[in-house]
C-alpha cells in the first residue's frame, strides 16, 4: 500500500516540477515515433488487457453488494445509497495510483536508455543507484525479477481472459462442451489459450510498428465504439452521474484510501475490512506491479521524444479517465438494472466472466445481444493479444539486454510458447487460484525494484538539473567563454 502511494508522489513530483517536466525522452530535437492515437492506444492496450472486460462489469456490482463503507455500516449493502461509495472504491483500482506503477518503471527505462544512453533493460532503471556493479549477476537478478514478474502477472490476465473468451463464444454458439454449470468449461478455457497465444506470437513477430500498433488502433476503435453503444442504450444518466460524483468522491478520498491498512487483529469488523483489502486493493496492487515490467518496458519503447509532463499525462491521467468512464458507464448499467429489478440478480449471482454477457441478454433483444456479443468477443481477442503480444516482445527485449534485431525473432517464437505452456501448468495445477498466488509472489520483489527505480530516477534527474544549473551560473560570469 505504502510503495504504490510513493510511485504515484514521484510521477506527479517530477511532471509538477518545471525542470524536470519539460525535459525531452531523448535527444533535445528528437520527436516522437507514433502519432498521440495510436501512442495512446498501444500504451491503453498493453497496460489494460483483458481486465477492463472482466471487471467493468463485475467490480461495481461486487462492490455494490460490499466496500469497506458497507462493511463499517456507513451505507447500505445492495441499494442506492452504497452506489457511490461502491464507485469510490472502484475507481481506486483503476485510477491514478495504479497507472502510476506503469507509468514509473517507463519514465525511468525510457530516461536512462535515450537520455543516458544504457540499454533498454530493466536493470537500467537503476544505473544511477548502482552503476558499473549491475553488469554482472546483480543485473541479471533484476532482470530476471522482471521477466519472473511479467510472466506471472500476464498470466493472470491470460487466464481470467481465456475464461470470458469461452464464456463469450458460449453466449454466441451455445454449444454444451464450452460451459459446466454456468461456468466455463475447462477445455474450452485451453482452447482459447492457444488461440490468444498463436495469435500474440504472429503478432509480436510482426513487430511494434505493424502488428502491435495495427491490433491497438482497432482495439481502441472498438472501445470507442462499445463505449458509445453503452451511452445509446445504456442507463446513461445514471452512469454519467455516478462518474462524475465517483470521480469527484474519488479524488477526495484518494490520499486516505492510498495508505489506509486494515489489520485483522481488531475484532470481526476489523478481519471484514483486512479481508476486502487482501482480496481487492492488495491484489489489485500486485496484479498491477507484475504488469510493470513489461508494460513499463513497452511505454518506455513507444515514448521516445516526449516530454515528461506529456508522458505522464498520457501514461496516467488519459489512461485513468478511459478507465472510470468504462466502469461508470458498463457497470452502472448494470446496478441500474439490479436496483430497477429487472435483473432480479441475474447480474449479481452470475459467474464473473459471464456477468457482461448476462447483462447483454437482459437489456437488449436476441439478435441484438447476439450482434453486441460478437464485439464483446473480438474486443476479447484483441485486447488479450495485444497485452500477450506486448509481453513477449518485451521479456525477449529484456533477456537479449535490449538488442531488438531480426535475429530475435527465433526466441520471440520460443518466448511465446513458454508463456502457453506456464499459464496452462498453473490453470492444471490449481485453476485461477493458482495463478493468483503464483502472481502475487512474483509481483512481491519487483515492488522493490521499482521503488529503486524511482529514487534512481529522482536522483539522476536532481544531478542533471544542478550540472545544468552550475553550467548555466559558470556561463554567465564575466570571461568565461562556453
Amino acid at each position: 500500500m505504502y510503495v504504490t502511494a510513493f510511485y504515484l508522489v514521484v510521477c506527479l513530483a517530477v511532471a509538477l516540477w518545471p525542470p524536470t517536466g519539460g525535459r525531452r525522452l531523448g535527444r533535445p530535437d528528437e520527436r516522437p515515433e507514433f502519432s498521440d492515437f495510436s501512442w495512446f492506444s498501444m500504451m491503453f492496450g498493453a497496460g489494460v488487457g483483458i481486465g477492463l472486460l472482466t471487471y467493468s462489469t463485475a467490480e461495481p456490482v461486487a462492490h455494490f453488494v460490499s466496500n469497506p463503507d458497507v462493511i463499517l455500516g456507513a451505507a447500505p449493502a445492495e441499494a442506492a445509497g452504497t452506489v457511490r461509495p461502491a464507485y469510490k472504491w472502484t475507481f481506486l483500482h483503476w485510477g491514478l495510483t495504479a497507472w502510476a506503477i506503469y507509468a514509473v518503471v517507463g519514465l525511468s527505462l525510457a530516461f536512462f536508455s535515450y537520455a543516458r544512453g544504457l540499454p533498454l533493460t530493466i536493470r537500467s532503471g537503476l544505473a544511477s543507484l548502482f552503476g558499473r556493479f549491475l553488469s554482472g549477476t546483480a543485473g541479471h537478478v533484476v532482470d530476471i525479477a522482471g521477466v519472473i514478474a511479467t510472466v506471472l502477472g500476464v498470466a493472470v490476465t491470460i487466464g481470467y481472459g481465456a475464461r470470458q473468451l469461452a464464456s463469450g463464444l458460449f453466449s454466441l454458439s451455445g454449444a454444451e462442451w464450452l460451459s459446466v454449470d454456468g461456468s466455463p468449461s475447462g477445455a474450452a478455457v485451453f482452447v482459447s489459450l492457444v488461440i490468444i497465444m498463436c495469435a500474440s506470437t504472429w503478432s509480436a513477430l510482426s513487430g511494434v510498428s505493424r502488428g502491435i500498433k495495427w491490433l491497438s488502433n482497432l482495439n481502441m476503435a472498438l472501445t470507442f465504439a462499445f463505449l458509445a453503444f453503452f451511452v445509446t442504450v445504456g442507463a446513461t444518466k445514471f452512469s454519467l452521474v455516478a462518474y462524475f460524483v465517483g470521480l469527484f468522491d474519488y479524488l477526495l478520498a484518494l490520499p486516505q484510501m492510498t495508505i489506509q491498512v486494515w489489520t485483522a487483529d481488531g475484532g470481526a469488523t476489523a478481519a471484514a475490512l483486512a479481508k476486502w483489502q487482501s482480496e481487492w486493493t492488495v491484489f489489485y496492487w500486485a496484479w498491477w506491479i507484475a504488469f510493470a515490467p513489461f508494460v513499463g518496458l513497452f511505454l518506455a519503447r513507444i515514448s521516445r521524444g516526449r516530454t515528461v509532463r506529456e508522458y505522464i499525462f498520457g501514461a496516467i491521467v488519459l489512461p485513468s479517465l478511459m478507465c472510470l468512464a468504462w466502469m461508470a458507464l458498463v457497470g452502472g448499467t448494470a446496478i441500474d438494472l439490479e436496483l430497477s429489478g429487472a435483473a432480479n440478480r441475474a447480474i449479481l449471482d452470475a459467474d464473473l466472466s459471464a456477468q457482461l454477457f448476462r447483462m447483454l441478454g437482459l437489456m437488449l433483444s436476441p439478435e441484438l445481444a447476439f450482434l453486441v456479443s460478437a464485439l464483446v468477443v473480438v474486443l476479447l481477442i484483441t485486447y488479450l493479444v495485444t497485452s500477450a503480444d506486448s509481453a513477449i516482445l518485451v521479456i525477449n527485449t529484456i533477456n537479449s539486454g535490449g538488442d531488438e534485431s531480426p535475429k530475435t525473432r527465433a526466441h520471440i517464437a520460443i518466448w511465446g510458447a513458454g508463456i502457453t505452456v506456464v499459464i496452462a501448468g498453473l490453470l492444471l495445477a490449481g485453476g485461477l487460484g493458482a495463478v493468483q498466488t503464483a502472481m502475487i509472489i512474483g509481483a512481491l520483489p519487483f515492488s522493490a525494484i521499482i521503488a529503486l527505480m524511482a529514487l534512481a530516477l529522482v536522483k539522476a534527474l536532481l544531478c542533471d538539473g544542478l550540472r545544468e544549473r552550475a553550467a548555466r551560473r559558470l556561463q554567465a560570469r564575466p570571461g568565461v567563454d562556453m
